[in-house]
């Protein structure tokens, strides 16, 4: 006996994504991010203990070995002059570098696999959150600004906006290859806090953020030069002093843009690599 013929059964179709432009994924992804920074701002806060710490504790100390560098005994304002702007990039490199210990905590609880799922572009996954790390960075920077203000620091506006601008361009860059290296060590946590540890120091150290590089050893003032953050150190104190036209601000530029692009190249590729 022949099986009776199956007709006018309806063909199920899978849901077709309603995907949005890159620009409309990047954006929601922006506001994820900067809404979970302002669910819990003490995140925020805390990042900027060990910075003020180091304003508060380890500029005094350098008031008076100034004297070589500005011609006098030092002062205060001179002193702030030049560290505050090593103690404004020290808090990109602490912020941005943490991005992937954020994205190990998402990996953890599922909730990455959840965005995974959603018909969100992948590379405005990591667009939306490398962009986040600018909202951050311009708030420290300028309230770490006002507060040096009434001990002789010289604030333009103008310079300070640019100053701001590059040093987001840069910590782009440094969240991209932070959530890459996070996506690398996917179930290794303590191989992320490895290299994290290993590189955020020695960066620091040789960008002169906190003592000048000219009084070093030949061999770091050689390393120096390869390390980007000089570079942006560099531009910083410039911009900040009231200088745009110089080759400081220049280079400071150029590492800024290629950090950002060479970030968010390695960033996207490990993003569109994930399961």
């Amino acid at each position: 006996m022949s099986a009776p013929a199956i007709t006018n059964v309806p063909v199920v179709q899978e849901p077709t994504a309603i995907q949005g432009s890159f620009l409309h994924d990047t954006w929601a992804i922006f506001v994820r991010e900067v809404m979970l920074i302002l669910r819990d701002p003490f995140s925020l806060v805390f990042s900027l203990m060990q910075p003020l710490i180091f304003l508060g504790l380890f500029a005094p100390l350098l008031t008076g070995s100034m004297g070589s560098m500005f011609g006098d005994a030092g002062s205060t304002a001179d002193t702030l002059q030049w560290f505050v702007p090593g103690v404004i990039v020290m808090i990109c490199l602490f912020g941005t570098t943490m991005s992937g210990s954020n994205l190990l905590f998402e990996l953890m609880t599922g909730s990455y696999e959840r965005l995974l799922a959603t018909p969100l572009s992948r590379t405005a996954l990591l667009t939306g959150r490398s962009l986040k790390e600018f909202a951050p960075l311009v708030l420290q920077g300028l309230l770490i600004v006002l507060l040096c203000l009434p001990f002789g620091f010289k604030m333009y506006p103008a310079h300070l906006f640019v100053g701001l601008l590059l040093l987001g361009i840069f910590g782009i860059g440094v969240g991209a290859l932070s959530i890459s290296l996070a996506l690398a060590s996917k179930n290794r946590e303590w191989l992320f806090w490895t290299i994290q540890q290993s590189l955020m120091f020695p960066l620091l150290i040789l960008s002169g953020m906190m003592l000048p590089l000219e009084s070093g050893p030949g061999w770091m003032q050689v390393a120096a030069k390869f390390n980007p953050l000089t570079y942006i150190v560099d531009a910083e104190r410039d911009l900040l002093s009231g200088t745009f036209g110089s080759s400081n601000v220049l280079w400071g530029a150029v590492a800024a843009v290629a950090t950002c692009v060479i970030g968010m190249i390695v960033g996207i590729r490990a993003t569109k690599r994930t399961i």
